[in-house]
């Protein structure tokens, strides 16, 4: 029996992604439902710059444990027009003190909860195709109305 490849991480690109007043929907049937608007931001790597732009949102689920899970889907575009489509799907979770400090706006170190997603990209633009043949995983932090990740392409 052949034995499996370990996965690696190697740093991809980072994402500043500014955010929108949060829209509380309370609770649905999926649980307490939040929306927050992407309205614009950056993401740099090794060639790749993109703006950010508005029209986005990251969709969020507080489950009953206080943990929320996180869905955001965002557009971003090159200086050359290239278009990028990005989906992230993860969880954010801690102390329920860090927590709720997180949703007052309050400035937390990153090392005192967990946020993490895997996030994929999709393009028609041929110079960053190589971008859609990759699966990334994500180290976040939440500021008032920011979003800061590094994402790492798992090999």
């Amino acid at each position: 029996m052949a034995t499996l490849p370990v996965p690696d991480l190697e740093f991809a690109f980072h994402v500043e992604a500014r955010l929108g007043p949060l829209e509380d929907h309370g609770v649905t049937r999926a649980g307490h439902r939040r929306i927050i608007p992407v309205v614009g931001g950056t993401i740099t790597g090794t060639g790749l710059d993109a703006e950010i732009l508005p029209g986005g949102a990251d969709w969020q689920v507080l489950r009953a444990d206080g943990a929320v899970d996180v869905e955001a889907r965002y557009s971003a575009r090159t200086a050359a027009g290239e278009l990028l489509y990005l989906t992230s799907r993860g969880v954010r979770t801690g102390d329920p003190t860090v927590l709720e400090a997180l949703l007052r706006g309050e400035a937390v170190d990153p090392s005192a909860y967990y946020f993490r997603t895997a996030l994929t990209v999709e393009t028609s633009a041929p110079r960053l195709r190589q971008l859609e043949h990759a699966v990334y995983v994500v180290a976040a932090e939440r500021e008032a109305d920011l979003v800061r990740y590094d994402a790492y392409r798992l090999t």
